[in-house]
């Protein structure tokens, strides 16, 4: 399944000429490009699919998606996606 997930944006970057943000998925923290979403700052909540932050959403829109989310069994799936592996290669 893919669908967007919503994290707040914790600090903004400019990476080769991208603006960039640190995203924070509820204590999982990764970066996703702003180009879709220029208007974005700092404490804001984005909508994040594959990396982009494709919309921004206000704090209560984000926490009804985690409920959603939570309620289809898909936060476990997402974190475990998200974790370092523990297998040795």
């Amino acid at each position: 399944m893919c669908l967007a997930i919503p994290g707040r944006i914790t600090e903004i970057f400019e990476n080769q000429g991208m603006r960039m943000a640190k995203v924070d998925f509820g204590g999982i923290s990764r970066e996703a490009c702003l180009a879709y979403v220029p208007e974005a700052a700092p404490g804001q909540y984005v909508m994040v699919h594959v990396g982009f932050a494709i919309s921004a959403v206000n704090e209560e829109e984000a926490a009804r998606t985690y409920k959603y989310l939570e309620e289809m069994d898909q936060l476990a799936e997402i974190q475990a996606e998200t974790e370092p592996s523990s297998e040795i290669s």
